[in-house]
């Protein structure tokens, strides 16, 4: 069994913010699904389904963002996963808005709901699927940047990046998160298609 959480604010004045980037996540993949078993449930908001022939917990947090251990946790211990039974889908400020990264494993990057997961399951061996959300407007204070909504633009970069990952997080759960960084990680990406033009130019040669 897999858990994949996706960070965020409960309440409406919250949906639409860059924070909330991991709900949209879950919403959108549960929407794909066809998931509508939602309980309330390890503090959250959460729902079971499969993908694949793995079962997988869908879990959207309702501690708000700087106590998303608090509901991680009660459900890892519920269904005795590992660290790296767990997805956590969030946003990062470091990345453009739109853009896409997935890790093995990582420290919290200065973000409050990585903190505290890491602090609750004592372990920062989780998969990391990480969304740009870029960085705050001069003169913005970080709070500011991430309890607001995303520009027109950002917003159309946001849900085509939402879109890629729903089958890259698919790929991880039924084939190996390996084989999703090496597929959907922009920058390994851009290297598998150099390294295919350059091989394409040799056998002309």
């Amino acid at each position: 069994m897999k858990i994949i959480t996706g960070l965020g604010n409960p309440g409406k004045e919250y949906e639409k913010t860059k924070h909330n980037v991991g709900f949209m996540f879950v919403d959108a993949l549960a929407k794909k699904l066809a998931v509508n078993n939602w309980q309330e449930k390890f503090n959250g908001c959460a729902a079971q389904t499969m993908v694949g022939q793995e079962k997988v917990l869908l879990l959207k947090p309702s501690t708000f963002m700087n106590l998303s251990g608090n509901a991680v946790a009660p459900a890892m211990n519920w269904y005795k996963l590992k660290p790296t039974d767990l997805i956590v889908v969030h946003d990062d400020m470091d990345l453009p808005a739109g853009m896409i990264r997935i890790r093995v494993k990582g420290s919290s990057g200065g973000h409050n709901g990585i903190k505290s997961i890491i602090a609750c399951i004592k372990s920062n061996e989780f998969i990391h699927v990480r969304i740009g959300i870029g960085r705050p407007l001069p003169n913005w204070k970080v709070n500011d940047h991430v309890l607001s909504p995303f520009s027109a633009d950002a917003q159309k970069a946001v849900e085509s990046a939402i879109e890629t990952l729903i089958p890259a997080v698919e790929c991880i759960i039924t084939e190996s998160v390996d084989k999703a960084m090496n597929k959907y990680n922009p920058r390994k990406a851009k290297k598998a298609l150099t390294k295919l033009a350059t091989g394409k130019a040799a056998n002309n040669e």
